[in-house]
């Protein structure tokens, strides 16, 4: 078959699926965004892929606008018609679609049922339900009537696609209760490629040269947005002045939490860009203690893919996030780390607390990470 694999993030997992699919025949070419903000997988051709594989990215003409809801639809739409442009180049059988925002979706899955190829819609979060959240806030009189009308396309596509892959059991009464036949519906959890994620030793080069200095390491790595609270990051650095934090992070929020360790003279708050992903398993490598992040209203509806790379590196996670999230349940099942409720902060810094002290505790968290990440 010819298979058009679209992951609109670019992220590890996506790009090694079109790898093993052209490895098993299928002529497969994957596109991402290279304008969106976000860590990426490895995008670049190499030496072993199959001579049926390619890559393809695709370029706004301008700089990403995160935070500039009309300006970044525009961008939306504009990567929503190279993508057009791909399906009739390519021609594909199938397409597999992976993150991209409605109003690039919309255009794309318009171009696939013009082409006559088949569309799979892989729902990695349910973007009406964060619209909904955010933007009749920052539009009083029009945010209600612009989030309906997300909502509606959105389930209009999922139940246009001729397949939905959803991450989570958790997604499928909402589509079925939209209308989507739970026929039409396979749940695949995310994961992590494991191969490209081996085990370094904390102090290795690499990593020793990123985050220099005595200390234990807490590591917050991916993007900081609407919905996280880099706000406890500064509590954090607060109640634990002896433990050097790392966020491993780009961006406005990013850029803002650099500036006010600055300004507030925290000198144990340390932003770094984004790490190259071959770079990633030696500095990931580096830390005693992974973070996430994640808040209450969207907590059930996204599931955090950097957990997954955390569980492969191997060590202990403390993560802020609804106990019904996907990667909680997962966490707590499999004893890989400790979980807090967003909002309650003081239970979170006292398990923050707990953790730096407890170096057995921490052996224990990282041992059974690993060993899940092998196991699955």
């Amino acid at each position: 078959m010819r298979i058009l694999v679209s992951d609109y993030s670019g992220h590890p997992f996506q790009v090694q699926l079109s790898r093993e699919l052209s490895r098993r025949g299928h002529v497969v070419r994957h596109t991402f965004s290279t304008t969106f903000q976000t860590p990426k997988g490895n995008l670049s051709i190499l030496p072993d892929d199959p001579a049926g594989f390619e890559i393809v990215a695709m370029r706004n003409k301008q700089a990403f606008s995160k935070g500039a809801f009309f300006r970044r639809r525009r961008q939306e739409i504009e990567i929503g018609e190279l993508l057009a442009s791909q399906v009739a180049e390519f021609r594909p059988d199938t397409i597999l679609s992976s993150n991209a925002p409605l109003d690039t979706q919309r255009i794309f899955q318009a171009a696939a049922r013009k082409s006559g190829a088949r569309f799979v819609f892989w729902l990695q979060d349910i973007y009406s339900h964060a619209i909904a959240q955010i933007v009749p806030a920052k539009f009083p009189i029009v945010g209600h009537g612009i989030a309906w009308w997300y909502r509606s396309m959105e389930f209009r596509m999922l139940k246009a696609s001729d397949h939905v892959i959803a991450i989570t059991d958790d997604f499928k009464p909402i589509l079925t209760a939209h209308g989507v036949d739970r026929h039409d519906i396979t749940v695949i959890e995310n994961w992590a490629p494991l191969d490209a994620l081996p085990q370094f030793p904390r102090d290795n080069i690499l990593a020793s040269r990123v985050m220099p200095g005595p200390g234990l390491r807490i590591v917050y790595s991916g993007t900081l947005g609407y919905k996280h609270n880099p706000e406890l990051l500064v509590k954090l650095a607060a109640r634990l002045p002896e433990v050097q934090v790392h966020v491993f992070s780009e961006g406005k929020v990013a850029d803002n939490l650099r500036v006010h360790a600055v300004n507030h003279s925290i000198a144990n708050i340390h932003v770094h860009p984004w790490v190259a992903f071959d770079d990633l398993p030696k500095v990931l490598g580096g830390a005693d203690i992974f973070i996430a992040v994640i808040e209450c209203e969207a907590g059930k509806y996204s599931v955090p893919s950097k957990i997954l790379t955390y569980l492969t590196i191997g060590r202990p996670i403390l993560a802020s996030m609804p106990s019904n999230n996907l990667a909680a349940k997962l966490l707590l099942k499999y004893e890989a780390g400790i979980i807090a409720a967003p909002g309650e902060d003081e239970d979170f810094l006292d398990a923050a607390l707990a953790l730096a002290r407890d170096v057995g505790m921490r052996d224990m968290l990282a041992s059974n990470a690993r060993a899940y990440a092998e196991r699955t």
